[in-house]
């Protein structure tokens, strides 16, 4: 069964671990250890710091002409428990993090359970695989919130970048639908998709249905990117025919 949920694991994350008692560890919360230092928690410690210093790295990187408080704004969103918890559904480890028998894994996971799990993994793959190995997957998984943020700076945001470029070229507005919600109300997180006609984009993630939908826009943004190749605020409206998703 324990062997299953680990190589399940390793599907998620995109590696595969020599150590499985290592990855064992990584996913275990203290609710289901015998001890506390038989739990994730001393590796959620470590990854907490391999965590920072790549998104430091890249940011440093990325924005030379940033003033260090412009980065360290826009780390604190990337490296934020809830964007780690966010990051952690995404891939799918609320699926594979083994809990004591208090927590109902039908409802939806605290973020600091998430998070947990997430930064356990990084410093799992650190002494697994090497930093550079980390630096890959953290990097992997952060890049397209780096850019989000980034694109979101200016007076226009996602959103009415996305309106402007999806009336310009298709004469429609963008709608925002609600896929998923999850949690209880007091810590809800919601599921979003930007839609331009038929066309529905890559899903986001929010801790608000209005977080959510910014980043569903940024998803779209990207995509849009991806497939010209340029920067989709510059794009003239002409490069901006993409193929309507399949039913």
């Amino acid at each position: 069964m324990i062997s299953d949920v680990l190589a399940l694991c390793e599907q998620l994350i995109g590696y595969e671990f020599s150590d499985k008692q290592l990855l064992e560890i990584c996913l275990t919360h203290a609710s289901g250890a015998r001890s506390r230092l038989e739990s994730n928690e001393r590796l959620e410690f470590l990854g907490d710091s391999i965590l920072g210093a790549v998104v430091c790295d890249q940011l440093y990187r990325q924005f030379p002409e940033s003033t260090e408080g412009e980065l360290t704004r826009i780390k604190s969103e990337v490296v934020s428990r809830a964007t780690c918890a966010i990051l952690a559904r995404e891939i799918g480890l609320h699926q594979v993090v083994k809990l004591g028998k208090g927590i109902d894994r039908d409802r939806d996971l605290p973020d600091s359970i998430l998070a947990g799990v997430f930064e356990a993994i990084i410093a799992g793959i650190y002494y697994d695989g090497g930093f550079e190995v980390a630096k890959e997957f953290v990097s992997r998984l952060t890049d397209g919130y780096v850019r989000r943020i980034i694109e979101n700076q200016g007076e226009k945001n996602s959103k009415s970048i996305l309106q402007q470029l999806s009336q310009k070229r298709f004469g429609e507005t963008p709608i925002y639908a609600l896929l998923e919600e999850r949690g209880p109300d007091h810590s809800k997180h919601f599921q979003v998709a930007a839609m331009v006609g038929r066309r529905q984009f890559a899903p986001a993630w929010g801790t608000n249905k209005k977080e959510a939908e910014q980043r569903a826009a940024a998803n779209a943004l990207l995509e849009i990117e991806a497939e010209t190749g340029v920067t989709t605020s510059e794009l003239p409206s002409e490069e901006l025919a993409t193929p309507a998703t399949q039913a």
